[in-house]
């Protein structure tokens, strides 16, 4: 049992619902006689600096109440340590807790996890000195969301949408040379996305086969076709189907270096690194805060 969190807080995370959220969270976990710390920087910066601060200092959990984003500053702070983590959603995509089965809409069904759940190691990927814990974007989908986090309207996935619209004007053929441990390919593509888990974009099962248990990377590629076939593939994406499409192939692989020019990787909603970039699987890197199986 954990008798101690630290609840680390983004308040305009899901168009300021990361407030509300927390403050139910809190009041269930301190209900359950769990001592709560809150932890809230003003930007990301100073909340990267508390998470630090609160592991070295032997919290007994972080808890992230936010988006992805905020969730992948938690990973930075407990990967390679004993420090389990969990995770309030309270974001747009909250592809995290998708990975993980916590209940996504309701922020006391989340505290009860954080409260009752079960430890379990899950694999992180990282690159350079940086994790991550669902996607990696390295394409068409990376400029996607690089939109998305400039574009001020519409609001939820609309605004994705809107994005993807705007970008599929811009699309063009993109020369990428991708390293699968041992292997060296030169592929033309418009999309290559590394997944630690299956999902990115609030529920796209971009990698629908990824496990964050098997030590293993699940690479996905769509290749440069025309516009419409593109724009027919897109929609299966959702459900995971378009790995059965022929301009689809995928792979698995412990090391994964993406190469291409002028794309910023994406991960966990975020920007992360400019390609080239070198990704590897670290089996069991954290220790996150699931659901009691039934």
């Amino acid at each position: 049992m954990i008798s101690d969190v630290s609840l680390l807080v983004n308040p305009n995370s899901g168009r300021s619902r990361g407030a509300a959220a927390a403050l139910r969270a809190l009041r269930y976990l301190r209900a359950r006689g769990i001592a709560v710390s809150t932890l809230m920087g003003k930007d990301a910066a100073e909340s990267a600096a508390l998470a630090h601060r609160a592991v070295a200092a032997g919290t007994g959990a972080l808890v992230a109440c936010g988006g992805d984003g905020l969730v992948n500053i938690a990973l930075q702070a407990v990967a390679g340590t004993s420090t389990p983590f969990g995770v309030i959603p309270a974001g747009t995509g909250n592809d995290h807790a998708r990975m993980l089965g916590i209940p996504r809409h309701d922020p006391v069904a989340a505290a009860r996890v954080v409260a009752t759940g079960a430890v379990r190691p899950i694999d992180l990927g990282r690159a350079g000195d940086r994790w991550f814990g669902t996607v990696l974007a390295g394409g068409f989908d990376a400029k996607v969301t690089e939109r998305t986090n400039r574009l001020r309207w519409p609001r939820g996935k609309l605004r994705y949408n809107l994005a993807v619209l705007i970008e599929l004007i811009a699309l063009r053929p993109r020369d990428y040379v991708l390293e699968l441990d041992d292997r060296r390919m030169a592929v033309p593509a418009m999309l290559v996305a590394v997944g630690n888990g299956a999902t990115y974009g609030g529920g796209m099962r971009i990698c629908p086969h990824a496990d964050q248990t098997d030590g293993l990377l699940d690479v996905t590629v769509i290749e440069h076709r025309r516009l419409t076939e593109l724009v027919r593939l897109l929609p299966a994406i959702y459900t995971g189907e378009h790995v059965e499409h022929p301009q689809v192939t995928t792979y698995r692989a412990v090391r994964v270096r993406l190469s291409t020019t002028d794309i910023v990787g994406h991960a966990d909603g975020e920007p992360f690194a400019p390609l080239p970039v070198t990704c590897e699987c670290v089996p069991a890197a954290a220790r996150a805060i699931v659901p009691v199986p039934e």
